[in-house]
């Protein structure tokens, strides 16, 4: 093996994923940056559900659109620039979200983020690809989506507290400040390859091959190519089905659902929401490691259940007369916090079944699921609370709540119809499964 491609010291690999995995814990800070404020959010700017829920909605519309540009920019910038100009984006929007004088400006200011945070988990998706052994990669997917959970923390209770302690303006503002530090230390830190690397590449070290990490998605050639491919459909939809009720309820309506809805006081909703946080964190790369040791049951042994999981707790707390006891809501949160290590797996899918120059298409492709689902559904219920009535915090009540939620249900049932339909076909083209005969015409 030439010299030039031989690997770099493990701890600067770890030092430059590190940084960029921190930067990737304030992205999910920012972009979580309403889950406890939502009803401060919605008494200053006069906002009712469907407006609130245009904040999330629009935000994560930006993000989505957003993916396959950046696989475009990755590949022809690397991971520096990238992540450095998303977190510049971020900065940006979260200071003009700390001094919106209305709606309107404070939708435009999370567009921004949206915009963002799109740039920054795709950009530690290839530090891992291009800094790390490729058969590390399923475990270090799972410990990056671990790490950056971490996050959410940040959002629910200190950012609360401190936009309760000082004004909304200092508290944002204190956000658009992190971001520009992290954007010069991200300069300072990230490099794109391993020194006397020539390009992007990723090395299994148990083999010796070197593969060039590139896309063609700036083609549309290489869009076609990868859709076509119906692991990557997979990949989608699993990303699609598997996460959107935590991040519904993670970025907007859980808190509000926990106190007005369900009664809890504040501390205990804010117990909740950490379970449910937690939860991500610790089963995550045990999902890395079974994800890695079964590639051929993913969806039916993972991805399915933990859908089954999610949608049973729901609907036990949704039909549970009255407030739900506390026992039933940790358990709703459990599931909830399953759902986001499962959403990792969609990552695999793509990996998996995409050759290395197809790379970041299939990525940006997966990771579009699971936010097109989410902002579906921030924006069901939100409209669902709306037509109830039930559109203001003066106004929000369990019953709303219970209907409100009930809009999940159709996108769990879809998803998973998808998963197990590309499921099928995934298997039949890789030759493990028989295509099912049609039935000939009786004579």
């Amino acid at each position: 093996m030439p010299t030039a491609l031989s690997p770099a010291p493990p701890w600067r690999a770890w030092l430059i994923w590190g940084v960029a995995v921190a930067a990737y814990v304030l992205s999910v800070t920012n972009r979580t940056s309403l889950a406890a404020v939502g009803v401060d959010a919605a008494h200053r700017f006069n906002a009712d559900a469907s407006t609130l829920s245009m904040f999330a909605v629009l935000q994560l519309a930006v993000y989505g659109a957003m993916q396959l540009p950046i696989g475009v920019l990755l590949d022809r910038m690397g991971t520096r620039p990238v992540i450095v100009a998303g977190m510049t984006v971020m900065a940006f929007g979260q200071l003009v979200m700390a001094l919106s004088p209305n709606v309107g400006i404070a939708i435009v200011a999370r567009m921004l983020l949206g915009a963002g945070d799109a740039a920054v988990f795709p950009s530690v998706l290839r530090v891992v690809a291009t800094w790390f052994p490729a058969q590390r990669a399923s475990l270090m997917v799972q410990l990056t989506g671990l790490v950056g959970m971490s996050g959410q923390l940040a959002a629910i209770a200190p950012l609360a507290a401190l936009v309760h302690a000082t004004t909304w303006t200092v508290a944002f503002g204190s956000l658009a400040g992190l971001c520009v530090l992290f954007s010069i230390l991200l300069v300072v830190t990230v490099r794109n390859r391993p020194p006397g690397v020539p390009a992007d590449v990723s090395v299994n070290t148990d083999t010796g091959a070197i593969r060039v990490v590139t896309s063609t998605v700036d083609t549309r050639i290489g869009v076609r190519a990868t859709l076509s491919h119906p692991g990557t459909r997979l990949a989608f939809w699993s990303h699609f089905t598997t996460p959107f009720a935590g991040t519904a309820f993670i970025m907007l309506w859980g808190i509000p659902f926990l106190t007005a809805g369900e009664g809890l006081s504040a501390a205990q909703a804010t117990l909740v929401t950490t379970v449910y946080i937690v939860v991500g964190m610790v089963v995550g790369p045990i999902m890395g490691t079974l994800s890695g040791r079964m590639p051929n049951h993913r969806s039916r042994a993972l991805v399915l259940p933990s859908i089954a999981f999610q949608m049973v707790a729901w609907l036990a707390v949704i039909a549970w007369p009255g407030p739900a006891p506390l026992w039933l809501l940790f358990t709703l949160a459990v599931a909830m916090g399953i759902g986001g290590p499962a959403s990792m797996i969609a990552f695999d899918h793509a990996r998996t079944h995409n050759p290395t120059h197809r790379l970041s298409t299939a990525t940006g492709i997966t990771n579009t699921g699971g936010f097109i689902s989410s902002l579906v559904a921030i924006f069901l219920i939100g409209a669902a609370l709306d037509l109830q009535g039930a559109g203001t915090p003066e106004t929000y009540s369990l019953e709303a709540f219970r209907v409100a939620a009930l809009t999940l249900v159709p996108l769990w049932v879809i998803g998973s119809f998808f998963i197990v339909l590309e499921r099928r076909r995934t298997r039949v083209l890789l030759g493990m499964d028989q295509p099912r005969r049609r039935r000939s015409p009786r004579p």
